[in-house]
């Protein structure tokens, strides 16, 4: 997770406000929009079982 932090502090900040402007354009999961965090917890759960 500091790699991550470090990563992105150290990259340029108009390739910072491009990945921003990127995550707002991405359609939202309508499942989560919709149910709330139900799917979100019932994936999740899913997940560690395997």
């Amino acid at each position: 997770m500091t790699e991550q932090v470090v990563t992105y502090i150290d990259s340029p900040s108009e390739e910072r406000k491009n990945r921003r402007a990127a995550q707002k354009n991405d359609p939202p999961i309508y499942s989560n929009r919709w149910l709330g965090v139900l799917p979100f917890a019932l994936r999740t759960i899913r997940k560690k079982s395997k």
